[in-house]
């Protein structure tokens, strides 16, 4: 046969195969011989998922609605090799297709990632059709070098542009996540917000091992398993694992450990290694109902924690006992007399005991409070901890946190509340003591600032009395026979 007749026969197969992703990596590779000389094709998870690409491109009332795969797993499955795979059934049987690929960090892109896909690349029955370097696969017809190609961009929260640019419309797109845990959830906004071309297939594969129970890779098997073709996988069951040191592990670290569970089993931890609030208490305390004779008996607490950053939301929250709710949330608000009105209001509407704001960004709205004859009081995060074993107030607040769940509080129906309890993370320190991240080194990571988190942390600030009949009296009459209430963390 010669090289024009072979070329016309890949092409063929190509055409055929632009909606069966998994028919191409049976005919595309040399199975069993070579370096593929121990496996006669794709592992049995990876010709699962495979299919269902297939079958969603192939039923005309999915193909053109974006087809999102996740998979957790434990390691060693051949995760790599199976977007190496996707990468080349991609390119090869669609012209012009557009293909971004990112991970966790820059190093796992250069590594590994990417030397994945080249592998497969170069492996393929197609390997003489596309240039292969370490930060992207590129046409090698010329005409079409800039369009037909896959690119490895590394992530940045700051610098989106790659994945907002994801546009290709009526051709394809495939996006990939691998190591997908650990990326900013900006970049996961602004990459679903981008796949909206009309009449496009559009692919999105998030790989990767269950290493945060926050975060959007986590809520692909959660808040958005609608969305997604999520699943689970377990190392043990995968053929060709180290079972041996799988076992091991399992022996060493029990079943049920997190080291396990994430590292073999593919499940999300209870808590991570850095993490200072577990998923259990915040699973215990989620949509909790209480009788209102187990919180009434204590005085009321409102809190407000103002927005930090254009992005960020302003919350009013109050606190009775072991119950807390959000009373109000709104975007960044720069006029204080504004919110100050708002908050007044939710103070005489509940007839709270104390008011306490985040003095970081809250200095106006406590001096707008002052016009109207408000004794709020201001709290610095990063002031002086009542607590020795706590660095700063931030650190004695949320560890106050994290005792009052243990107590049995109860937090609403709030998926952003829930995940924003579990995301801070503790800051190792030499001397012992107790340091959680702040919102700047949270943001760093790709993690929403804790808004409404950080507020219900604000209802621990100090402790609080409830008013008398006469101070109460005195606040509902505007009478100003009162100074503003001194907390001495040591009293």
């Amino acid at each position: 046969m010669s090289m024009s007749d072979l070329d016309a026969e890949i092409i063929d197969l190509a055409a055929s195969c632009d909606k069966d992703p998994l028919r191409w990596a049976m005919m595309a590779y040399d199975w069993g011989h070579g370096e593929l000389a121990d496996y006669s094709g794709p592992r049995s998870w990876q010709r699962e998922a495979l299919d269902e690409v297939g079958q969603a491109l192939r039923n005309p009332a999915t193909r053109f609605n974006p087809i999102m795969i996740a998979r957790a797993s434990g390691h060693g499955i051949g995760k790599s090799a199976f977007i190496g795979m996707v990468v080349n059934w991609a390119l090869s049987t669609c012209e012009d297709c557009k293909v971004v690929i990112t991970a966790n960090t820059d190093t796992q892109l250069r590594t590994k990632t990417s030397p994945e896909v080249g592998k497969w690349q170069r492996l393929s029955i197609t390997s003489n059709w596309f240039d292969v370097n370490a930060t992207s696969v590129a046409s090698r017809d010329t005409k079409h070098t800039k369009n037909w190609r896959a690119d490895f961009v590394p992530w940045s929260e700051h610098n989106t542009e790659a994945f907002a640019g994801l546009h290709n419309k009526g051709k394809r797109i495939v996006l990939v996540f691998d190591e997908a845990s650990a990326i900013s959830d900006k970049v996961w906004e602004v990459a679903e917000g981008a796949l909206t071309d009309e009449g496009t297939e559009i692919i999105w594969i998030a790989f990767g091992n269950p290493t945060r129970n926050v975060g959007r890779f986590r809520e692909c098997f959660r808040r958005y398993r609608h969305r997604w073709l999520a699943k689970q996988i377990d190392s043990r069951d995968v053929e060709g694992t180290n079972k041996e040191q799988i076992a091991k592990w399992v022996e060493d670290y029990g079943l049920d450990s997190d080291f396990v569970k994430v590292r073999v089993r593919g499940m999300f931890p209870s808590m991570s290694s850095r993490q200072f609030i577990s998923e259990n208490d915040v699973t215990e305390a989620y949509g909790k109902q209480l009788q209102a004779s187990q919180y009434r008996f204590a005085p009321v607490i409102i809190t407000v924690d103002p927005a930090w950053e254009g992005d960020d939301e302003l919350v009013i929250g109050m606190r009775q006992g072991l119950m807390f709710q959000i009373l109000h949330k709104m975007a960044k608000n720069d006029n204080d007399l504004v919110v100050a009105q708002i908050v007044a209001r939710y103070e005489d509407e509940h007839k709270a005991d104390a008011v306490f704001i985040d003095g970081g960004f809250g200095t106006g709205i406590v001096s707008a409070g002052r016009g109207m004859r408000r004794n709020w009081v201001m709290v610095w995060f990063a002031g002086q901890s009542g607590d020795i074993g706590c660095i700063n107030k931030r650190a004695e607040m949320w560890k106050a946190i994290r005792d009052w769940l243990k107590e049995g509080g109860a937090i609403p129906d709030d998926p952003v509340l829930r995940d924003e309890l579990q995301a801070p993370e503790i800051v190792p320190r030499l001397d012992g003591k107790l340091q959680i991240e702040s919102k700047k080194e949270m943001k760093a990571r790709g993690i929403p600032s804790p808004n409404r988190a950080d507020a219900l942390a604000l209802s621990f600030a100090y402790p609080v009395q409830q008013l008398t009949r006469q101070e109460r009296l005195a606040r509902e009459l505007g009478i100003d026979n009162q100074q503003p209430r001194d907390y001495d963390p040591y009293a």
